[in-house]
């Protein structure tokens, strides 16, 4: 077997990765004023992420993979 040398914490794998900066645009877009309306709006925006977006994130694993790979674990376009 085979042990690939992994970088640490890859954001180009880690699929949650993606999902943060998806809410960090919508959360921004909606500009909350205070720390209550940051938690509900946090909240709205983060129901609102299709389950499809989750998928295509897991189907695309196996690309983004071989462009790691590709590029001997620096940073990808992902």
């Amino acid at each position: 077997m085979t042990v690939l040398e992994w970088p640490s914490q890859s954001p180009d794998l880690n699929s949650i990765e993606h999902l943060w900066r998806d809410l960090k645009m919508s959360v921004h877009q909606r500009l909350p004023s205070n720390l209550t309306e940051l938690e509900r709006i946090c909240k709205e925006e983060w129901q609102r992420i299709p389950k499809s977006r989750c998928e295509k994130l897991v189907a695309s694993f196996p690309k983004r993979l071989m462009a790691v790979l590709d590029q001997n674990g620096a940073s990808t376009k992902y």
